[in-house]
């Protein structure tokens, strides 16, 4: 028996489990019996326990939990910006207008940013939420360094000020046409504070909020003492909140439950103790779709998944000598078989990405379609010959593999193909890699690539201990050990820490994250500035782990800033990065983080799906409350 049919025979045996045990919740003291089923949803959180978990200060660093559903039900901001779609009628470019009634207003030269509320939302103890809860926000973390958005505040704004009870008005200290997306969810974003509640506390940095007054929809029902549940009730005055912008949240109640195993998500589904599960290994997902009527994942059919807006890469530390040649970069891209690495990680169920866009959301449609005619003229001069290196046909190849195994489950549309496959990749060749890496200086003795200074070409491949990422990382070492290069996986407990810190050759990881739902690249770009790039052995702040300069990609940083978020141009720029990228390829862009969320059809139905893409479905994103007005109780 391979060890895919021993995974998927593991998870089977789960199921089966799960048909003839007693409710693991209940054993657990989750009182779940206490709330009716058609009034209660119940949601996988993917925090372990929560070491205090009677600690609600979302502005301080206490220990407590996040995903409990504190941020996805009790807080607010200005704006929310959906991962994917967002709902069409509540939403403008996966934009929702929360708490300010409308978009930014920024003067001629993004130094001012004018915002205006909404009138009639309240806070869950009655308080009417106004302009003097944002100023109190910004002004208090400003000034106390141990708040969340302390270094947000303090280096960019100069004075904010409320010229009525709905209008807040900012001072930047430079110029910054993207201010407004700190007060943008993506996953979080600078929540406002309550001041009627934190301006009579002493000690902002050690006050635990318990209980939290809500700006959501919900309040705090009860909560595990020992950190493993959550439960929340909805408030008489739901209305009274941003939510009703969208709709009634239909769940009386929702249970956040963290520190569940990856077997006991399996068997609490089945049970009918879950609702939504944060995320399985692959075969997990293969097993309970398939044995399990009420599942669905965000694809109907393999590979399920839903592509998380960041991009697992091969990131190269640039300032090793080593990897400064870009056709050395090249050559090293080259060696890679992108069906290898798809059924190595995710065993088929992987969206790739040839380009350093996520394939998610709508970036497929904004980057990925149009640029294909590109891709598929674009050229590469070995030093040789010219060649065209893309295949935009590799999504289908390996769509053709697992159909056998798969069968019925795997699209055979095109555009399905390539939504859920990708849209293509590079094509192994080996040969142009030689001749690359001869061309830049290279020479082979024997199997081994020798670098041009004599010494063998040799570094380690930074991966995590386990995971998807970790089975990626081993199988780009062994391509390149199987092309002559000596390339070693290394695993590492502190990986992000070793990545910040530059102390590694080449790391398996992402240095890209996206909005998703909305095509502006400034969330990771900006931080890719020159500007930003430290001295080798310093910490390396932002995204550019690879630590990319030049003075083009500077050039297209500052054009991006230099143009409101909905300008179109800032779309023509995104193009203009995403060729650059190419040429230089800092970075080797492979595929999307693919998150193996599963939903139960059981007792709650209208989940998003990749046909109906009006949400992220990953149950920590804060974006998930705009889920609950749009499911149904099945009975």
């Amino acid at each position: 028996m391979d060890r895919r049919n021993f995974l998927l025979m593991s998870s089977a045996s789960a199921l089966a489990l799960a048909a003839s045990s007693t409710a693991w919740a209940q054993e657990a003291g989750l009182p779940i019996t206490d709330f009716p089923r058609e009034q209660t949803v119940i949601v996988h959180n993917p925090e372990g326990t929560i070491r205090n978990p009677g600690w609600f200060n979302l502005w301080v660093n206490g220990g407590g939990g996040l995903s409990t559903g504190l941020q996805q039900l009790t807080a607010d901001t200005l704006w929310y910006i959906d991962p994917d779609a967002g709902i069409p009628e509540a939403s403008e470019n996966a934009i929702y207008y929360s708490l300010a009634e409308g978009p930014w207003e920024y003067n001629d030269d993004f130094t001012e940013m004018t915002v205006k509320l909404r009138e009639g939302m309240m806070w869950s103890d009655g308080v009417e939420f106004t302009a003097d809860d944002v100023v109190y926000t910004v002004e208090t973390q400003a000034n106390l360094p141990g708040t969340g958005w302390y270094g947000a505040f303090s280096t960019q704004v100069e004075e904010v000020t409320a010229p009525d009870k709905y209008t807040v008005h900012f001072k930047l200290k430079a110029p910054n046409s993207r201010f407004h997306t700190t007060f943008a969810v993506r996953w979080n974003a600078a929540w406002i504070m309550p001041k009627h509640v934190f301006e009579k506390v002493d000690d902002i940095l050690s006050f635990d909020n318990n209980p939290p007054v809500s700006l959501g929809p919900y309040t705090l029902h009860s909560f595990d003492p020992n950190g493993t549940w959550y439960i929340w009730e909805k408030r008489p005055d739901w209305d009274k909140t941003t939510i009703a912008l969208v709709g009634e949240p239909k769940p009386q109640f929702i249970i956040y439950r963290n520190n569940i195993s990856t077997d006991n998500r399996l068997i609490e589904m089945r049970n009918g103790n879950l609702d939504m599960i944060h995320d399985l290994s692959p075969e997990g997902t293969f097993s309970i779709v398939q044995q399990d009527a009420d599942t669905q994942g965000w694809f109907s059919g393999f590979p399920y998944a839903h592509p998380d807006p960041t991009l697992p890469m091969a990131v190269f530390n640039l300032q090793k000598e080593m990897f400064q040649d870009k056709r050395v970069r090249w050559a090293l891209t080259l060696m890679l078989d992108a069906r290898a690495m798809s059924m190595a990680s995710y065993r088929g169920a992987a969206t790739l990405s040839a380009i350093s866009i996520p394939p998610t959301g709508t970036h497929p449609r904004d980057y990925h379609a149009p640029l294909q005619d590109y891709l598929i003229n674009y050229e590469i001069d070995t030093g040789t010959r010219k060649i065209k290196p893309y295949d935009p046909n590799i999504g289908m190849q390996i769509a053709d593999m697992v159909r056998p195994q798969f069968g019925d489950g795997v699209p055979t549309d095109e555009e399905a193909v390539r939504n859920a496959f990708g849209y293509g990749w590079w094509k192994q060749d080996l040969e142009a890699a030689s001749e690359l890496l001869m061309s830049a200086g290279f020479t082979k003795q024997g199997n081994k690539w020798m670098m041009p200074n004599g010494e063998p070409f040799a570094f380690s491949v930074l991966i995590p201990q386990e995971g998807v990422i970790n089975r990626l990382g081993v199988m780009i070492a062994q391509s390149w050990s199987q092309a002559g290069v000596d390339a070693t996986p290394e695993v590492a407990t502190d990986i992000w820490d070793r990545t910040g810190a530059g102390d590694f050759d080449v790391e398996i990881g992402w240095a890209v994250e996206t909005y998703g739902g909305h095509p502006d690249l400034a969330f990771f770009l900006d931080s890719y500035h020159s500007e930003f790039v430290v001295e080798p052995g310093e910490i390396q702040p932002g995204r550019n782990w690879m630590r990319w300069t030049d003075p083009r990609l500077d050039a297209i940083i500052e054009k991006v800033r230099g143009v409101d978020f909905n300008d179109p141009k800032a779309l023509e720029y995104g193009h203009e990065f995403v060729k650059l990228h190419l040429d230089e390829m800092p970075n080797i862009p492979i595929m999307s983080y693919n998150v193996f969320s599963v939903q139960s059809n059981r007792n709650w139905t209208g989940w998003p799906t990749a046909d109906n893409p009006y949400a992220n479905p990953v149950t920590n994103w804060s974006n998930g409350k705009y889920i609950f007005t749009q499911i149904e109780p099945v009975s």
